[in-house]
């Protein structure tokens, strides 16, 4: 009789995959980052956009070129005529998400690796004594038992 293995069901996995912590990390991350994306695009729309806006128009978005004539946008309507490339928006876009990455990088990625790296030294530190403590330990004991060993022969030898 051959007995056949039963495959983990795809229910079994879910279960597994659900209950490992990363999920509930990548989940806390997700909501963090949704929430410091609002914050992230008011600086560039609030701080951003009106420095950069000093040297032409106040609002990045509105920074076009256009493809083929007439350009012209119609903002009560939402058309366009034309062709127009809104390069403008696509920097604004940029300029927030290097604003995002730097936050991220500098706030959370650095710190964490550098916390990271110093409980890693800590860890290899405190394995190395430990290392140091052992062996001096059983240096130690094979001295003591050398010296047993010799005391008990020279006082078997005096009988």
């Amino acid at each position: 009789m051959s007995e056949k293995k039963k495959d983990p069901s795809v229910w079994d996995g879910f279960k597994a995959f659900l209950t490992r912590g990363n999920v509930v990390d990548l989940a806390v991350a997700v909501v963090i980052g949704a929430a410091f994306t609002n914050v992230v695009n008011s600086v560039v729309k609030g701080v951003i956009n009106p420095l950069v806006g000093a040297f032409g128009t106040k609002d990045l978005d509105k920074y076009s070129s256009c493809l083929k004539e007439p350009c012209r946008f119609d903002e009560a309507t939402g058309t366009a005529t034309g062709i127009p490339i809104m390069w403008g928006t696509v920097l604004s876009a940029t300029l927030t998400f290097l604003i995002t990455g730097a936050v991220v990088y500098f706030l959370m990625v650095l710190p964490m690796s550098k916390y990271l790296a110093r409980q890693a030294a800590r860890q290899k530190a405190k394995e190395g004594t430990h290392e140091v403590i052992e062996v001096t330990e059983l240096e130690v004991l094979k001295e003591i038992r050398d010296a047993l060993v010799a005391q008990r022969g020279s006082g078997h030898d005096e009988q």
